[in-house]
């Protein structure tokens, strides 16, 4: 046995199916470990291919979404993976995205759906040989976000969980049917977190931002009781099918996975994590669950593969990094297949991950956790919304050259989310800006005083739907001031919070409809409190000649939340991003969970890594130098 933590079948009693456990022994569930029968991923940046989705076609093929390198098919008797990509294709025949977290196979025999971050999604009626997409041009401003493994098909019918509700089809998506949080069998929020069939085709499993339950065409029927308090917001389901068991669904949330304790004698019933997940810590989000009606699970969680074992589960052997343990999807095989239950990581599949993931580094440039300097202000978005900074377009990045250097951070919320003043002030804008944006600007309270002089700080507000504040109106921290929207040059429902830090008191440089790359914007993870229980990562990245690197990617940090925009890596900022008078940083992420994490970028084409720890509330600088 390895060094992996074992639990014994009988002290899962919290989380296997009661009435499953009374009819039969449990199945021998498949060995987990080192994947021998697939070859490794493919790994062009060196970094290790991050995995998003995994799922098995109906001859065989194993299909795998990734995070930037499009999809991977490993065709029944074939030794080498074959790479979709997106491509610049008028004719369409392409996927449309390279970030892809969701698969699905059917109503017809070829029918291969998959699903991305931000860019809809697609079908192939030829096995992934030519795809139809609807994408933004086909789709607008919404509907763009699909939930990780947010596709299920039911007979005839498709249906695809996002951001912005659910959309159904029987025809193969020449038609198309919505679900929302209005009109028949409204969902209680249209920001679906996870979806899944319901036992024997009775309706969905829906988990949103506003509770779990299951969907019918004649309603919405809420789960008694609410397993958020102890699980977290559910973020995986596995539904039983046994017809008189006691236990519906196995849950995984952002904690840990568990199930309900069915009530006996005085006691009422009540959702309890797994024993295997007690202690781990407020990290182990759990991503993705197969094989549940054997009772012990193969699961993909933030903390490691949790590993079926003949006498009970493991979790991932704790070796390696916090990167090697950041597990997105995994695949069992088919019965009595002599293959391993597959995990796919943010670094490759489970025993086949890059050296990168798995380096251990030094502490060279590394500083101790310190208090911040200035997180004054408060959050623009409520912690019972959607409280989580977009991870795959923060402050500088290009989304790996995607889009534009950002100038601010996102929250994606519906329309209609309240939006907060993040700090007490003056609103000296409130409008429409760029391209139509219905947009607020405030000029903060404080300012900021540093040996280069003194700054001026304003907070900006994009993409609303409606402003419930005028210019010259004095508002306090936390005071509701517009409805998040999708006005202007966005794709979806969001906020765009900028914050500026101009050495000049003047708001035409602050908001300027002609002004594509604001002058004084500075990174908003700097300033806002990190959530609970995290704290904040920064640094520079220097040449040997030490000069700035302008969009290295920095590798190693990881990110449960929100698992709609994964975290894969960090960019420094390029010649539109500024850094902060404070700190002078050429990078920055908030909200990371308190812990040890070993960070790795490349410069001039060497490998550099560094080991740091992060505290709750304070913030951990590192300097890269080759």
């Amino acid at each position: 046995m390895n060094r992996a933590l074992v639990c014994g079948c009988a002290a899962l009693v919290a989380a296997a199916p009661t009435s499953l456990r009374a009819q039969r022994p449990a199945a021998p569930a498949p060995a987990a470990g080192p994947v021998r029968h697939v070859p490794p991923l493919p790994d062009p940046t060196g970094w290790g291919t991050p995995v998003l989705a995994l799922a098995r076609g109906p001859d065989g093929s194993i299909w795998a979404g990734t995070y930037g390198e499009g999809i991977y098919v490993l065709r029944p008797n074939a030794d080498q993976w074959e790479n979709l990509r997106a491509e610049d294709d008028t004719s369409r025949h392409s996927i449309s995205w390279d970030f892809v977290h969701a698969f699905a196979f059917g109503p017809g025999a070829g029918d291969v759906w998959y699903g991305t971050v931000g860019n809809g999604w697609g079908l192939s009626r030829d096995g992934g040989r030519t795809w139809r997409n609807w994408e933004l041009r086909d789709l607008g401003p919404k509907w763009q976000y699909v939930t990780p493994n947010g596709i299920t098909t039911h007979g005839d019918t498709v249906f695809i969980a996002t951001a912005d509700g659910i959309r159904w089809t029987a025809d193969h998506g020449a038609t198309w049917r919505d679900v929302s949080d209005s009109g028949q069998a409204a969902l209680p929020s249209r920001y679906v977190l996870t979806m899944s069939p319901a036992a024997r085709g009775a309706g969905l499993w829906v988990s949103t931002l506003r509770g779990l339950g299951v969907w019918t065409q004649r309603g919405f029927v809420p789960t008694q009781p609410d397993p958020v308090p102890v699980l977290g917001r559910i973020r995986s389901v596995f539904v039983v099918e046994a017809r008189d068991a006691v236990v519906p669904a196995v849950l995984g949330g952002e904690t840990c996975a568990g199930s309900l304790r069915p009530k006996r004698r005085q006691v009422d019933a009540h959702w309890e994590c797994m024993i295997m997940f007690r202690g781990i810590g407020n990290a182990a989000a759990v991503r993705a669950m197969e094989d549940c009606d054997h009772v012990l699970c193969a699961m993909a969680s933030s903390a490691g593969a949790v590993m079926p074992r003949r006498m009970g589960l493991a979790l991932q052997d704790p070796a390696g990094t916090a990167r090697s343990h950041d597990v997105y999807a995994t695949l069992v095989p088919p019965p009595d297949a002599p293959t391993d239950t597959l995990y796919g990581t943010a670094c490759g599949l489970l025993g086949s991950q890059s050296p990168a993931c798995l380096a251990s580094g030094d502490t060279a440039g590394v500083a101790a956790p310190a208090p911040l300097r200035h997180s004054w202000f408060a959050r623009p978005i409520a912690l019972t919304d959607q409280p989580y900074i977009d991870q795959t377009y923060r402050y500088g990045s290009t989304m790996g050259g995607n889009f534009q250097q950002h100038q601010g951070v996102e929250f994606n919320n519906p329309t209609g989310t309240t939006v907060h003043a993040i700090g007490a002030g003056t609103v000296v804008f409130a409008g429409t800006a760029e391209q139509g944006s219905l947009t607020i600007a405030i000029r903060m309270d404080s300012t900021l005083t540093t040996a280069q002089g003194r700054f001026h700080l304003y907070s900006v507000y994009y993409h609303n739907s409606r402003l419930l504040v005028v210019e010259g109106q004095r508002v306090t921290r936390g005071e509701a001031i517009a409805r998040v929207g999708h006005t202007g040059r966005a794709t979806n429902d969001h906020l765009h919070l900028e914050v500026h830090a101009a050495p000049v008191d003047s708001v035409r440089l602050i908001v300027d409809p002609n002004e594509r790359y604001p002058h004084y914007t500075t990174n908003p993870e700097l300033w806002i409190e990190p959530l609970p229980g995290t704290g904040v990562v920064a640094g520079r990245v220097f040449d040997a000649q030490g000069r700035p690197v302008p969009q290295a990617r920095i590798y190693g940090i990881v990110k449960p939340e929100p698992q709609e925009t994964p975290f894969a890596y960090a960019e420094t900022y390029g010649e539109h991003g500024h850094p902060d008078p404070a700190y002078g940083e050429h990078f920055a992420v908030g909200d990371v969970p308190a812990g040890d994490y070993t960070l790795g970028v490349e410069v001039e084409g060497r490998k550099l890594f560094r080991r740091v720890h992060v505290e709750a509330g304070k913030l951990t600088w590192v300097d890269f130098r080759p």
